[in-house]
């Protein structure tokens, strides 16, 4: 790429634009910050140390707004006062703890942080990107659009939701009627048309409660209690020991560690239903007679809970696609008959985000998947509302 002439761009030469063996034209550095520059959000790039290598118009216009007292800095004011921008350490210009630890965490996870931000008077949504090479961006956008855009989606899934509730309930109702009269002849369609029911109401709900994380900030609308995972853990799983039993599967759960480091401040009855997700998928690849291992262990006030069932594994597709909505595996990978609505794993992965953690998956090197939910014992910067 070419030079921009600003101490280098976080990723540059990344030939993200290219496909197979053609070779596209690339665009210059200049060119993507003078991008940066006209979007809507406010941009700031660090490097390794922390200094403000590029700002643009609307991040300089956010953080020199608290400098100047709370007014806004005229535009010609703007330019120059960002020539004294770069180079200079972030903190020095804003020493907000709730930004920088924010910025400490992405370097250590090496995962993008987002949350909710007020500066001065006005909120912002702040997501903060880890690059190569120590670069770190800063993504800045006023809470006021974005507040608006979610609750026209909220209201319209709320809509969606609530009209196929209604029709949803009374099919069922007439699925008990017809199961009542149920004859020889029709009594696998009647069966049929109850399960069928029944997966599309679970459809509902998830997508509901999907769409109510996915619009949710970091720790938002979370009730944070102690939470012992060993006891959670084996809660769930009475909740799947029916289907289990029927198919001899059992759960080997292991915790590494005195009880006191394996709780953590969290939502239960989210966690419950993340563990569940994961516990049922686990369950749905493992063989008939296999063994669903669990393990639970903490490192550094972080807690890692691990599930690995006895199947088949992970394809390519799995790996790359598996926490997206709707997303379903080979079916002829499924050990049983029962079938999910594509929406458990991306359940789990808003779940984990909510709490400051992440979800991630891998094949075991025995054999079978391997699915890691990694949490904060307390979470940091998180507030529960």
């Amino acid at each position: 790429m070419a030079d921009s002439g600003r101490g280098g761009w976080p990723g540059a030469g990344r030939p993200w634009w290219r496909r197979g063996a053609v070779a596209l034209p690339e665009p210059s550095s200049r060119q993507l910050l003078s991008w940066i520059d006209q979007a809507a959000m406010g941009w700031v790039l660090l490097d390794g140390d922390d200094r403000i290598c590029h700002i643009s118009p609307r991040a300089e216009r956010v953080l020199l707004a608290e400098l100047e007292g709370g007014t806004a800095v005229g535009s010609a004011a703007a330019r120059a006062a960002g020539v004294r921008l770069l180079g200079t350490p972030l903190a020095r210009i804003c020493n907000d703890p709730t930004l920088l630890s924010s910025i400490g965490l992405a370097r250590r996870q090496e995962r993008a942080q987002r949350l909710e931000w007020r500066y001065g008077l006005l909120d912002y949504d702040l997501a903060v990107v880890p690059g190569r090479d120590g670069w770190m961006a800063l993504q800045l956008q006023s809470r006021r659009s974005l507040e608006a855009q979610l609750d026209q989606q909220e209201r319209w899934v709320s809509d969606v939701a609530h009209e196929l509730k209604t029709p949803l309930t009374a099919l069922l109702l007439v699925g008990d009627s017809l199961a009542a009269q149920v004859t020889d002849g029709n009594a696998r369609l009647v069966e049929r048309l109850q399960r069928e029911l029944r997966r599309l109401q679970d459809m509902v709900v998830n997508l509901l409660e999907l769409s109510r994380l996915e619009n949710a900030m970091p720790g938002q609308g979370l009730s944070f209690e102690v939470v012992e995972l060993e006891g959670l853990m084996e809660q769930v799983w009475q909740n799947l020991r029916p289907v289990a039993e029927q198919r001899g599967v059992s759960l080997a759960l292991q915790a590494s560690g005195p009880p006191e480091q394996l709780r953590i401040q969290a939502d239960q009855a989210r966690l419950h239903r993340a563990l569940l997700n994961l516990l049922d998928n686990a369950l749905r690849y493992s063989p008939s007679g296999g063994v669903v291992e669990a393990r639970i262990g903490s490192r550094g006030g972080w807690c890692q809970l691990s599930i690995r069932d006895q199947g088949p594994g992970l394809s390519e597709d799995d790996l790359n696609h598996m926490f997206e909505r709707f997303y379903r595996g080979d079916s002829s990978r499924v050990r049983q008959e029962r079938t999910g609505s594509g929406l458990g794993l991306a359940i789990v992965q808003q779940i984990a985000a909510t709490h400051g953690g992440r979800v991630q998956a891998r094949n075991h090197g025995d054999g079978g998947a391997l699915l890691e939910l990694i949490l904060p014992q307390e979470p940091a910067g998180l507030s529960a509302r």
